[in-house]
């Protein structure tokens, strides 16, 4: 059975840092990239960053260029985020997500608020 699972968001102050976790199982994980997108109140769904199946290349968007980090371990089945700097702007969802499939996680929320 497929399944994604988020973990690690929360409350955090303006500049402070999250780690978020996505465990997955079911599938086979080592020849999938994986991503994480989010999505604020009434926007649309974005990709965050992206890492690929072979050797480990990433893609960001612009805005978190420099601030976030994402990386995989393949013997633990995980994906992680790591979020530093946060700003405001970064308040949302976070889904992780199986690149070319239709699993999705069911979401983590992360708010950026003094």
């Amino acid at each position: 059975q497929v399944s994604l699972v988020e973990s690690g968001g929360g409350l955090v102050r303006p500049g402070g840092s999250l780690t978020l976790n996505c465990a997955a199982a079911g599938f086979t994980f080592d020849r999938t990239a994986m991503s994480w997108y989010r999505q604020a109140p009434g926007k649309e769904r974005e990709l965050v960053a992206l890492i690929s199946s072979i050797n480990d290349r990433t893609t960001y968007v612009d805005s978190v260029k420099g601030r976030f980090t994402i990386s995989r371990d393949n013997l633990k089945k995980m994906v992680v985020l790591q979020m530093n700097s946060l700003e405001p702007e970064d308040t949302a969802r976070y889904f992780c997500h199986a690149e070319r499939t239709p699993y999705w996680g069911q979401g983590t929320q992360v708010t950026v608020s003094s």
